[in-house]
């Protein structure tokens, strides 16, 4: 494979073939920016469900749109509050916001509003907190409204409200619809500013590393041109429904493009300058440095491909969302690396090192190497103590891996100004918190019930104990004696027409989205068999089901343990044996997954500490780990085997340590100034309102450098100076 590689790269690097390729680059462009849409006009966010739909909530759910079927869409959950208490001027206002919405004038994606104004006053005042501050005030939109028309019809809501004049109510929106509207505010425009940051970022650091406004600007022209070429076949397959365009997965996939490319960038103009001092024509002096970077750029590439590619055996779809867009997104990427980025710096030769030209014959400056030549230096006198004290302290962050505690609260990593935030906060303040998100229940029969004495018997134990249950507050309706005894009528929406299910909804007693809230829904999950039993039903034709955002979120919890231990078991062994092809060695490809694992738990550790620490949080997303680990692990093999392949082509003609010593040397300028723009560039993210990006990009910057500078430019030197002998 490789030499097929070596092939390619030869053909393109040469005086007809740079043009070719660079012609066949510029027309591929031109031809998608004409003819393909953009990845932009078909992004959307993934739903946090099972990629097959085969999770307990979900059956659960569906199980309850069949039996109880309805039109309804998502529901805004409009919360009005006043510090000093509402008014009876607030109650005639709030009255004519109902009249409105459910008015001929009301916007026409509305279905259908709490009817406020048709109830008497004393229903009124029950509606309001008891501490009579804030209101909840429910609307549900038709189904099927996607989510820009729910962000426009809720700003007709709050012009509509604001035209009220309620002075100082504070008004507020949340609940699913709200959710989707926020995030709707959110990622408008943020692929653009994040590129603006991105492009900005790395020209700056570029110029004052390499002084040179040519080496600045041309990696951004190539890495743009490559984002626009990944942009629209991002949009071909988003227009004919190939696979998802997860917006979060757009907005990492261009930071990381962006760096990648001109990580690759770097490793090709450096050996690239090398070969000028060396050899007079440009065409063979590329020829010649890119038989070298193309085995590093080959494997690192196709071990970030393989690691994007292991996405797809997950089952939660947000993970599996991000599957396809970055495996399309690397494998443009790695074919420009070994394609455009040398044909371009091939055509620009000795002009694209302006004003600092190299020259052949000319000696390379040493002090160019003076503080790497120093490290490789020190690593080959003091490997055992190197080695032993960066153990020592990476082990340190490890263990602060375990203290970690984990939110499956989306509605954290939404800015604290946010609406759905805000309005969610107030509720949980001023109702009982388990009324924020109930927990359907659906007891499910394979015969029908008969709407006996007996049956209702069954129904009122079964309700007595879920409501003895822990974490339980309350189950709605409650069955009165006259009900159980069949002198009054069953409450509305109880049995299913098809007579095969009844639906209750259960009130937890504390924030439903805390992990005590998720296992009390998995306790009677667990506990099914006795619950039936001991209210008299058959365990072999009845069933219970829970839906919800409790029973959904102990689903997601369920679904990331599987998919973390899934990713971290195939990711490891794929890049184990990727490494060992590359090196020859198992030792070797031991070492270097080794040293990104340190990395990956020193780094989730020692920021774990820092976010609790330093900046306050009490909890972090669960996703986290598995994105910082998939990104952390793909990335920190490109410096890997830079650094080792440098070490194998010197080792040919020199004694092992030596060779440690000039790898170390030779490629810790480049690895150092490429570690820093993927930093800086992941740093960008913390630019973003969400969260859970924020947190991303500090762990990830945090990470790159910590691999950048004392793995790769220590640690990895100094281990393979204690595990291999001299020769």
């Amino acid at each position: 494979m490789l030499a097929y590689v070596r092939e390619l790269v030869k053909r393109v690097s040469s005086k007809k073939g740079v043009k070719i390729t660079l012609a066949v680059w510029v027309i591929a462009l031109i031809a998608l920016t004409v003819f393909a849409p953009s990845a932009g006009d078909y992004e959307q966010n993934s739903e946090e469900a099972s990629i097959s739909g085969d999770r307990p909530s979900e059956i659960a759910s569906h199980l309850k749109d069949q039996e109880f079927p309805s039109d309804d869409g998502l529901t805004a959950l409009m919360v009005f509050h006043r510090d000093g208490g509402l008014n009876d001027q607030d109650k005639e206002k709030l009255t004519k916001l109902s009249e409105w919405l459910a008015s001929d004038d009301r916007p026409e994606d509305i279905a259908s509003a709490l009817p406020f104004h048709e109830v008497p006053e004393e229903v009124q005042d029950k509606m309001i907190s008891e501490d009579g501050t804030t209101l909840l005030f429910n609307a549900t939109f038709k189904e099927g409204v996607d989510s820009d028309l729910v962000h426009n019809t809720l700003d007709k809501i709050s012009n509509k409200v604001d035209s009220l004049d309620m002075g100082d109510v504070q008004f507020e929106i949340t609940g699913p619809a709200g959710i989707a509207a926020d995030t709707i505010a959110m990622f408008k425009n943020g692929d653009f500013v994040l590129m603006i940051g991105t492009i900005v970022l790395i020209f700056i650091i570029l110029i004052l590393i390499y002084r040179s406004p040519i080496l600045a600007i041309t990696p951004l022209i190539i890495a743009g041109l490559v984002y626009g070429v990944v942009d629209r076949l991002l949009g071909i397959a988003g227009k004919y429904e190939l696979f998802e365009v997860n917006s979060s997965a757009v907005s990492i996939m261009l930071v990381l493009l962006f760096a990648v490319v001109t990580d690759y960038s770097l490793f090709i103009f450096s050996r690239y300058r090398e070969e000028l001092e060396k050899t007079e024509s440009k065409y063979e002096s590329m020829s010649k440095a890119i038989y070298h970077v193309s085995e590093p750029i080959f494997f690192s590439g196709g071990t970030i491909f393989l690691a994007m590619l292991t996405l797809f055996a997950t089952v939660f779809e947000p993970y599996h969302a991000f599957a396809s867009v970055f495996s399309v997104s690397v494998a443009v990427i790695l074919i420009a690396g070994l394609t455009l980025i040398p044909s371009v710096f091939a055509i620009m030769g000795r002009k694209a090192f302006w004003p600092s030209i190299p020259k052949a014959n000319e000696t390379s400056k040493k002090s160019r190497h003076k503080f790497w030549g120093g490290v490789g230096h020190l690593v080959k006198k003091r490997s055992g103590v190197i080695a032993a004290v960066l153990v020592v302290i990476m082990g340190i962050g490890i263990y602060n891996v375990t203290q970690i505690d984990y939110s499956f609260n989306q509605l954290k990593s939404f800015p604290e100004d946010m609406s759905s935030r805000k309005g969610f906060e107030l509720l949980e303040e001023h109702y009982p918190a388990g009324e924020l998100a109930p927990v359907n229940v659906i007891v499910q029969s394979d015969d029908t019930f008969d709407n006996d004495t007996d049956f209702r018997d069954h129904i009122s134990s079964l309700i007595q104990q879920l409501e003895s249950a822990e974490q339980v507050d309350s189950v709605s309706p409650g069955l009165s004696d006259a009900m159980v005894k069949g002198d009054e009528e069953l409450p509305r929406d109880f049995l299913a027409e098809s007579k095969r299910a009844v639906k209750l909804q259960l009130t937890l007693s504390g924030n439903p989205y805390e992990p005590e809230a998720l296992d009390a829904i998995e306790d009677l999950r667990e506990n099914e068999g006795q619950l039936l039993t001991s209210s008299g039903f058959s365990t072999k034709s009845t069933s219970l089901h829970y839906s919800g955002q409790t029973a959904q979120q102990l689903d997601v919890r369920h679904m990331n343990e599987r998919d973390t231990i899934v990713l971290f078991a195939i990711v490891i062994v794929l890049i184990v044996l990727v490494l060992a092809f590359q090196t020859r060695s198992l030792l070797m490809a031991g070492l270097m997954v080794g040293t990104i694992l340190l990395s990956f738990g020193a780094t989730l550790g020692f920021s774990w500490w820092m976010f609790e620490h330093l900046m306050g949080y009490d909890s972090i997303s669960y996703r986290l780990p598995v994105y910082t680990f998939v990104f952390m692990v793909a990335l920190g093999v490109d410096y890997n085997i830079m650094l080792v392949s440098r070490i194998r082509e010197y080792a040919k003609t020199k004694v092992w340590k030596d060779a440690v010593e000039e790898g170390v040397k030779m490629t810790g300028g480049v690895i150092s100034s490429a570690g820093l723009i993927l930093a800086a560039t992941f740093a960008v993210l913390m630019s973003q309102p969400i969260q859970e990006l924020f947190l991303f990009g500090f762990a990830m910057a945090f990470g790159i450098l910590l691999d950048t500078f004392i793995v790769r430019g220590f640690l990895m030197p100094s281990l393979l100076n204690l595990t291999h002998r001299e020769k």
